[in-house]
This record gives structure tokens, C-alpha cells and sequence, in this order.
């Protein structure tokens, strides 16, 4: 195996630098020989020319072997005997071996089109030749725009012939690619001689990295004699250690690495108690296996744990841009933590990552979902929803869907995906028209930025009851649609016929009769506009309303939304008498939110209609509850129809209807239906299911549900991102870059396919987080890109090793994974490293040491309120309102405050604490914690003197301070240095897992002795000697050992 991350010398440096490492390797090789130096002569001098240089890497065609090109370089002056000449090739062997990813192996294998020409593309050519801009027709996104038969530019096997070597190694100014006014800098010879090469060997195209099939490697388990290696992923990490020249560090002692184990884990430390046990256990066993026993049962007691799903819980609520609250300009209230709470249970049950994934995507689309399948929806509904007055409902939703688009391509699939919504992807095969299919797959569902939230689910406080709960909401919706459909099946068989009117009227704006029958209103028209339509009385039995879009183009739907409040029939007769004409039952094409549609007989503001927008033409039949006949009012009778629309949205802004006709039937079977049992017995059903519901008590949880398909949206492309401006319809799926045969019309089948092995991202991207969360940094570092704008992987091997691990062995599940890693020799390694290998490795990307990074804003608060004997443990429930400033919460709108309990709730995990999205909790900003206005793939950790303001100053640490001296003062009552020592070295064991050097100590007890100085002899002694060792222990909780693992 060779070392992806290890560059190529005749790739990435200028020539005499080339030739410069190439005899500095030699020099290493003839070192492990027994040769102190090179042979005199052998290496050119400091001031030799380029041209002479240049023959080091150029005298014979690279694809010659090294060892001959190597005898026959023209830079050395001095030949060696035979005796040298033998001694120098088992050095060059032997060089071969301590360093194998070195150049001169590297160049017999073939180029790697994504490791060596991509970036160079990415990085020179695609801001013209790109996905965006194609200047010259010409794209290095797409290899039918490249090579032939389409492309142009290069002709394979023949450099010299292609158009792309001869612009990049002009001199015209005018000619020269990347342009001189643009790119400055020329490709680097280097970077040209791999493009040459690449064209020479055929100029073959690879895919992107990171959609290729997982590659199963066999890793071996070759290991040093000692600890190395427990996992098959030790024996990679062995190798290119050793390809580096470099050895593992010590193992770490067992406190440093149940401090560190501890943390990823369950985000808690070990308490002193299982310290001194973990401790003895060690000391009590014999021999190597034994020990390993000790470990072992450690790490299956920490993921045993129901910390344990608290600590993975709060991974997954950055990615769900979980909060508390709706966000934009009002940011009200939400309630998300029972989304929260299923985070928590999921992690804990290990839940495979398939399921997890679907339950989340498409858990009210499963066959049979159950309560927590409805709930897991919900991490789609954690999208802000914009309550401001005047706001455009319809804008706001289709933001919430673009975000939903752009959370699940970056949360699975790592990619920037959110670049396709304006325009093809700049550096990767996505194009336009591709976003919207899968807009399509998501652009299915009831929510649609209303106040409400609508569609939600009571979830009540006791989690035993939420069965109950539930089966009686969803009873009451299935009993509401099988109501309506008694009547709207019954609409779709009968004949209708054009009401014709004599007469329109509206009290605000003006409503005039058009081709077709169709009423037209136009003006302005504030909440309680009633029209009125009159026409020859005809005989029916029911009459039927169509409300229509303005424009018969669908490209211009949606329209602005309408609620028919409240219709009245009347008939008045020849002498001006009204008799009124009682409606018996309304029923609508489909149910699209929370209203009865028999809400349009009463004087509630609600009511049928296309609300909050029209998609698409609806109706609704108004059934009598006598048959109309007009000879029993006498000649001239006249139907009258009032039409009051008293219904608005945020801002006071009306929804009237704007386009409508009506029709009528005076079929008997309307009037058999309303005197059928089959009516009577769904009404009483429904009414019995409606007063269950309004019994249950609990929290509105936002969750997916469906359109009925008769209602459904139909997807258009946004001409270069433009909502208001739509293209032709785009069908379901998926970018054809992954070329699969599964057939994704809807979101089910969308999450189906991102956990089939058809898609290689998904186990790749939730591995490499997963590693990121041990190691402090993934093998991929950009987290959230797998593109090729993102980082290439420092070993890839290892990762496609993890991920089939995790797919295949593993069936997804997380906790036999984290056993394996934290288990592992990589993972037990000291973080203490000497000055040396932190030059050559500063990151610890080969992993030569152990990680040490630091704790996220939950684990500092969280560890100081466990060390401090506070920690509140109960599991779940709504969020809380810990300590915090004064002042920082402040709301315009509602009058809400912050209002910390008296009681444990105020010493609960991080987890727990309200997150509002415009005011997040003022010290978790400060350690690097989002807003979750947006999905957040990754914390980039930062060191700034705020940090020490706030774990010195905030409230909750002072709290914490004072607890935990308090907890040390118990191990002794006298007062004198020796004693205040001992409870420093607690107070220092207990924070840091470590004992104190005796600089610390002595630093520390000097602390507390200039503290307990008082010269006015104010303060009683005790009251000072409490306070100083408050100080004391707040100074040890600030520690860089308190805040790293």
C-alpha cells in the first residue's frame, strides 16, 4: 500500500527540488546501509545549472524503470566502482522499502486522474470550463466535453497533438491557458508534465473519488512485536507510519485514556470513583489478555450507558439545525424536543443507520408507521418558518424545501449540492435541471410556512401514553378524509352544468362575469369582503364551486391563496321576499390543512378553499338539505349567494377568491346521501375521534405528512434559481452521476436508495464523522464536501475499510464500531508527543500519536457541572433555561423570558438548554457552537481570550466553582497548607483525570494563600477561605488539560 497523501516529486516541485529530495532519500538509503554519507562527487553542486537538473528526472522516458534511470543520470559526475555500484543498489532497495510512495516508484504506476488531474483542473480550469460557464463549449466537469468524439481539446495518447498541452505551454500571451490577466502564474512544469503524461497513457477520465463503488483492502495485520496491532485499521496506520519513517507513540496511561474514551463516548468524564476502580481492576489482573478484559468491559459499560445517547444525540441536532424555535425576524416558540428525545433513544438502542435514515426521511410514508416513526420526520421539520406580517407564505415554504434539499445532500451525502439551485455544479457532475428532481421527490408534503406549524403532532409529556396519543390523532384524520371522500367520490360521478349568473356584486374591489361563467374580482379587498351572485332560480340539489388560477399557464402556479368563509343560499321571491336555503353538508376535493371543509357554513373565519396557495384548480359541492324547486317560489324567483371571505394572513392581508364559476346538479343522489346511514354513522365517528383528540395534552411537534395526490404540487425548474420564474416540469430523481437503476419517485424511495449499495457516500461520509468525532479530524477534513472542492482523503483505503465495516459487518450500527476504534492501538496512543514529530506532523494526520482535541461547548459545561457534584441525569423532556447573563435574551414580539429554575432542571446536560435560533445560549457560541439557522456539518474549534472571560465569569462556572471546592473541602476540616494541598490535588484529579506536578501545586497553593490575604479584616476568615478555594478550583476548571481530552 502506498500513501495517498504522500506528494510526487516530479509533480509538485520544481526540478532542482526534485533532484534535491531524490539525494536526500538516497542519503537515508545508504544510512540504514551503514554509509554515513554519500559517495563523493554523486550529487551535483549547489550552483550547477537548470539544464543539468532537469537531466536528473528527464534523460530517459518515465516509463523506464527507476533503478536503470537512476545509473544512467547524467548529473552524476562521478561514476562508482562495481563494489559502489552493488552497495547502491541495495541502498536504493532498501530506500525502496522504508519509503515506498516516493516518486521514482510511483512513476511505473499509472496516473491517477483523481488524485494528480483533477485538482489541477479544479483548481486552474473549471471557473471558465466549468459546470457554470463552458466558455468555448468546452467543460473539465464532463468527460464528453473533453475527449473525444465530442471533445476537442485532447487527442488521447498523443500530448503533442492535443490543443490543451499546447495552450498551457504557450508564450502567447494571447494564447496561453489558464489567461495571464486572470492566472498569473502558469501551470508549474510539474503540473504540465502530469497532464502530458496522463494524455500519453491514454488520457483516461475517472469519476469522482468519492462515488466509486467502496473498494474492500485487504489490511493487513503484520504489527511491531508489541500492542500493535488489535485492529485490522492498526496495521494500515502501521504501514504509512512506517512509510514516513515514523514509530506509534507510547501507549496512553489507563487515566488519560478513560478520559479520553469517556468523553467520546458519553460526553461526560469519569468520576474519581471510577477512576480508582477502573485503577484497581488493571493492578488486580496478570498478563496482556487479561488487562484487554478490563478495557474492553470499560467500553461496553460506556456504550451501555443512556449518556451515551445524549453525547450522539447532540452530533445529530447540529446537523438537524435543531432549535427550540421557528428563527427569522420573530423567532417564536417551537415545540422540537420530542424530535430530540427520539434522537436520544435512537442512539442509545443503536439503531441501525438504514433505518435511522429512512425513519428520518420518510417515516410517515412507511407501510404501518408507528409513533417514532412519525416523530423522526420531524428532523425535516426543523426548518424556520417566517411568522412576520406581509411575508409571502408560498416564498417561505419553497425556502424551508431548498433547505431541506441542501441539509440531506450535505448531512448523507456530503456534497454542495446547494450550488445546483442557480445553476449546473461549477466542479462536480450535477447539473441544473437535476436539483429539481430531486426537489420534486421532497415537494410533497402538507407544510406550508402557516404560524401553526400545521401539520403537527400532540405528543404528551408521558412517554406511556404516546401510543394512545397517537393512534387517537391519527384515527381523527383518517376518520376526516373518509368523510370528504364519501361525498367528493360521489361529485366525480354525477353531471354538472354551468350556474348562469344574471348578476355580481362585491363590497370592496369589482367582480365582473368573463368567458366561461367565470367571476373575475380585482382590487384591493381587506379581511371581510362579501360578493354576491344572483341567477335565475334553477332546481338542484347541490351546487359546486371551482376556484381557479388566474393564468392557464401552471409554469405561473402557484397563486396568491383563498378561503371561502362562510356561504348563504337564499331564493328571493318576485315581491322582495328572501327565504333562506339551508345548506346541509359541504364537502372538498381533498383536505389540505386542519379545516373542515363544513367550516364554510358557519361564521368562522375558516373554510374551504386554495389555502394558503392555489396549485392547482380546486372545488368544493355545497348539498342542500332540501331539493330546490323554483316553481314553489313563483315566477321570478332569483337564487342569491352571499360570499363572505373574513379569513386573513400574518399582516391583516385578505385571502379572497379571485377567479371562480359556479355549477349546479339537481341529482336525487345528494339527497339520498345526506339521508344515508353510511353519512351518519362517518359523522358520528368523526365527531366521537375530534372530541378524543381535543383531549390529548402534550407538545405540537411539527412533523411530514403527505399531500393527497389529488392536491399535489407540481415541481418546475427555477430558471437560475428564480422561484418566480419557472420552467418546464421536472419528474422525480436522482443526478445521473450515480448511474443506479433504482427507480425514486418519492421521498421513501429516496431514502431507500441513499442506504443501498448503490450509493457509495452515505457509509463513507457517516464514518468518516464518526472518526472525526474521535480523532478531532476526518480522513476526509471537509466534512461536508466529498466533492472536488473538497479535501481528498488521507488514506482512503482506511476510509472504504471503516465503511464497509460499518455497512456490511456491522449492519449499520454504530456502537460496534466506536468499539473497535476506541479499542484500537491508534486510539490508545499518548497525545504526548516530542517537538520533532509535531514539526514533521502537526495535525497528526499519520496518527503517530494519540488524539487530543478539544472538548465542544456541551462537554466544558457539562464536565464542569459533573466534577462539581450538580450534574442533573434524568433523561428527556422539554428544553430548560440554565443560568446565563442578564439582559441577553430580550424578545420584541411576545413578551417571552428567559426564566431559569430554581430546582435541578437549572444543572441539566448541555443538550437540554433552549435554543433559540436568533439568542443560542451565550457560552456555547463562544466554544464554536452554530445557530442552527442552517445545517452545520462540522465545528472548526478556535482558541480566543472570550473563552476564558466566560468559563472565569459566567454563571453557571462560578456555581460550578464554588460546588467543587466545596466537594473537596469534605476531605478534610483543618486549615493549614497541607490540608489545602490535598484538596487542590482532588480538586486538579477530579477536572483533569491526572495528578498535579509539584509546580502546579505549589502554584496553585500560592494562589489561595495571596487570596485569603483581607487587610481590612472585613470578611470573616471562613467566609474568605470558602471564597479563595472557589477561585482555586474555577482556575483548575480553566485549565488547558480541563478543556482538551
Amino acid at each position: 500500500m502506498f500513501d495517498s497523501t504522500v506528494p510526487s516529486l516530479r509533480s509538485t516541485l520544481p526540478v532542482r527540488q526534485r533532484c534535491e529530495a531524490f539525494f536526500s532519500g538516497r542519503a537515508r538509503a545508504l544510512r540504514c546501509f551503514g554509509r554515513d554519507e554519500e559517495p563523493e562527487g554523486s550529487r551535483p553542486a549547489a550552483k550547477t545549472s537548470r539544464n543539468i537538473w532537469e537531466k536528473c528526472f528527464t534523460a530517459l522516458p518515465a516509463r523506464e524503470g527507476c533503478l536503470r534511470r537512476v545509473d544512467t543520470n547524467a548529473c552524476v559526475a562521478k561514476p562508482l566502482g562495481k563494489a559502489g555500484r552493488s552497495r547502491w543498489r541495495i541502498g536504493i532497495l532498501l530506500l525502496i522499502i522504508l519509503i515506498g510512495g516516493a516518486d521514482w516508484v510511483q512513476a511505473e504506476r499509472p496516473i491517477d486522474f483523481n488524485k494528480q488531474i483533477r485538482p489541477i483542473l479544479t483548481q486552474h480550469c473549471t471557473s471558465c470550463h466549468g459546470g457554470v460557464k463552458q466558455a468555448g463549449d468546452l467543460s473539465f466537469v464532463y468527460a464528453d466535453k473533453v475527449l473525444p468524439p465530442d471533445g476537442w481539446v485532447i487527442e488521447p495518447g498523443e500530448p503533442d497533438a492535443s490543443i490543451l498541452i499546447e495552450r498551457v505551454k504557450s508564450d502567447d500571451p494571447d494564447e496561453r491557458m489558464p489567461p495571464p490577466h486572470e492566472h498569473p502564474d502558469p501551470l508549474s512544469a510539474g503540473e504540465i508534465e502530469l497532464l502530458e503524461r496522463w494524455i500519453r497513457e491514454g488520457a483516461k477520465w475517472g469519476g469522482l473519488w468519492s462515488l466509486e463503488p467502496l473498494q474492500p483492502t485487504a489490511i493487513t495485520a503484520g504489527g511491531d512485536g508489541s500492542n500493535w496491532p488489535r485492529q485490522p485499521l492498526d496495521g494500515r496506520v502501521l504501514e504509512r507510519l512506517k512509510i514516513h519513517g515514523l514509530s506509534p507513540s507510547p501507549e496512553a496511561d489507563p487515566e488519560e485514556w478513560l478520559r479520553r474514551v469517556s468523553f467520546d463516548l458519553i460526553g461526560l468524564p469519569p468520576s474519581m470513583e471510577r477512576i480508582a476502580s477502573f485503577r484497581t481492576e488493571l493492578n488486580r489482573v496478570m498478563g496482556a489478555a487479561s488487562r484487554e478484559l478490563v478495557y474492553v468491559r470499560e467500553v461496553d459499560r460506556l456504550l451501555g450507558s443512556e449518556r451515551f445517547g445524549e453525547r450522539w444525540a447532540s452530533v445529530w441536532m447540529d446537523l438537524a439545525r435543531y432549535a427550540d424555535s421557528k428563527g427569522f425576524e420573530k423567532d417564536p416558540h417551537r415545540d422540537m424536543w420530542p424530535y430530540r428525545d427520539w434522537l436520544i433513544r435512537a442512539f442509545n438502542d443503536d439503531m441501525p443507520y438504514d433505518e435511522f435514515t429512512i425513519r428520518q426521511l420518510a417515516g410517515d410514508l412507511l407501510e404501518q408507521p408507528t409513533p417514532d416513526d412519525l416523530i423522526a420526520t420531524a428532523f425535516h421539520r426543523n426548518t424556520q418558518t417566517n411568522t412576520e406580517g406581509g411575508t409571502d407564505d408560498e416564498e417561505f415554504r419553497v425556502a424551508a424545501l431548498i433547505d431541506r434539499i441542501n441539509t440531506t445532500w450535505t448531512v448523507w451525502q456530503a456534497t454542495t449540492f446547494g450550488c445546483v439551485q442557480c445553476h449546473s455544479h461549477p466542479y462536480d457532475a450535477f447539473k441544473h435541471e437535476e436539483y429539481y428532481a430531486c426537489m420534486a421527490i421532497m415537494n410533497d408534503t402538507l407544510d406550508a410556512d402557516l404560524p401553526s406549524d400545521y401539520p403537527t403532532l400532540k405528543i404528551p409529556d408521558d412517554p406511556a401514553r404516546l401510543a394512545a396519543a397517537v393512534e387517537v390523532q391519527r384515527t381523527y384524520q383518517r376518520r376526516r378524509v373518509q368523510r370528504n371522500q364519501i361525498g367528493s367520490e360521489l361529485a366525480g360521478n354525477v353531471a354538472w352544468s354551468p350556474l348562469v349568473p344574471s348578476s355580481v356584486s362585491s363590497t370592496e374591489g369589482a367582480l365582473r362575469i368573463e368567458d366561461d361563467h367565470v367571476h373575475t374580482a380585482g382590487g384591493t379587498f381587506p379581511p371581510g369582503v362579501r360578493y354576491t351572485v344572483q341567477a335565475d332560480a334553477p332546481p338542484l340539489t347541490a351546487l359546486r364551486i371551482e376556484i381557479l388560477p388566474a393564468s392557464d399557464n401552471p409554469a405561473d402556479w402557484p397563486e396568491q391563496g383563498s378561503v371561502l368563509s362562510q356561504l348563504k343560499l337564499a331564493v328571493e321571491k318576485a315581491d322582495g321576499t328572501v327565504v333562506p336555503v339551508p345548506i346541509a353538508d359541504v364537502f372538498a376535493d381533498a383536505l389540505t390543512g386542519p379545516e373542515d371543509p363544513r367550516s364554510s357554513v358557519d361564521k368562522d373565519a375558516a373554510g374551504v378553499g386554495g389555502y394558503p396557495k392555489l396549485y392547482r384548480p380546486r372545488w368544493a359541492v355545497f348539498v342542500l338539505r332540501d331539493r330546490l324547486v323554483p316553481e314553489a317560489f313563483g315566477p321570478g324567483a332569483v337564487l342569491r349567494l352571499e360570499m363572505l371571505q373574513s379569513n386573513s394572513v400574518a399582516g391583516n392581508l385578505a385571502t379572497p377568491i379571485r377567479h371562480f364559476r359556479w355549477q349546479v346538479c339537481d341529482e336525487a343522489a345528494w339527497m339520498e346521501l345526506i339521508a344515508s346511514k353510511t353519512l351518519a354513522d362517518a359523522t358520528e365517528a368523526l365527531e366521537q375521534a375530534k372530541q378524543a383528540a381535543a383531549k390529548v395534552r402534550g407538545a405540537d411537534l411539527p412533523v411530514m405528512q403527505r399531500r393527497q395526490s389529488a392536491v399535489g404540487r407540481a415541481t418546475r425548474q427555477f430558471i437560475r434559481g428564480n422561484w418566480l420564474d419557472r420552467g418546464e416540469e421536472i419528474p422525480p430523481g436522482i443526478p445521473a452521476v450515480f448511474d443506479t437503476e433504482q427507480t425514486v419517485r418519492n421521498r421513501l424511495d429516496f431514502a431507500r436508495w441513499i442506504v443501498s449499495s448503490d450509493n457509495p457516500l452515505a457509509a463513507r461520509v457517516w464514518a468518516n464523522r464518526i472518526w472525526e468525532q474521535l480523532f478531532g479530524i476526518g480522513l476526509v477534513e471537509t466534512l461536508e464536501d466529498f466533492g472536488s472542492s473538497g479535501t481528498q482523503p488521507a488514506d482512503r483505503e482506511l476510509l472504504d475499510h471503516l465503511a464497509l465495516r460499518l455497512r456490511d459487518q456491522h449492519r449499520w450500527q454504530l456502537k460496534p464500531l466506536l468499539r473497535e476504534l476506541v479499542l484500537s492501538s491508534v486510539y490508545r496512543q499518548t497525545s504526548a508527543a516530542p517537538e520533532s514529530l509535531r514539526e514533521q506532523d502537526p495535525r497528526n494526520r499519520l496518527l503517530a500519536r494519540g488524539p487530543r482535541t478539544r472538548l465542544t461547548a456541551e462537554m466544558i459545561r457539562d464536565q464542569a457541572l459533573s466534577v462539581a457534584g450538580l450534574l442533573e441525569n434524568r433523561l428527556g423532556g422539554p428544553s430548560v433555561m440554565p443560568p446565563q447573563p442578564d439582559g441577553v435574551w430580550q424578545t420584541v414580539y411576545s413578551g417571552a423570558q428567559w426564566k431559569t429554575p430554581e430546582g435541578a432542571d437549572r444543572y441539566r446536560r448541555a443538550l437540554y438548554t433552549y435554543w433559540r435560533r436568533t439568542s443560542p445560549y451565550p457560552s456555547f457560541l463562544m466554544f464554536d457552537a452554530p445557530t442552527r439557522d442552517l445545517c452545520s456539518a462540522r465545528r472548526i474549534a478556535t482558541n480566543t481570550p472570550l473563552q476564558a472571560l466566560v468559563t472565569l465569569n459566567d454563571p453557571v462556572y462560578v456555581e460550578c466553582g464554588r460546588a467543587l471546592a466545596n466537594r473537596a473541602t469534605e476531605l478534610s476540616t483543618a486549615d493549614d497548607a497541607t490540608d489545602v494541598g490535598a484538596a487542590i490535588e482532588w480538586m486538579y484529579w477530579a477536572v483533569t483525570q491526572r495528578p498535579p506536578g509539584q509546580l502546579e501545586i505549589d502554584e496553585l497553593t500560592q494562589l489561595y494563600h495571596d487570596l485569603r490575604e483581607d487587610p481590612s479584616g472585613d470578611v470573616a476568615r471562613e467566609e474568605i477561605a470558602s471564597d479563595a478555594l472557589a477561585i482555586v478550583a474555577n482556575t483548575i476548571l480553566n485549565l488547558d488539560r480541563a478543556v482538551t481530552k
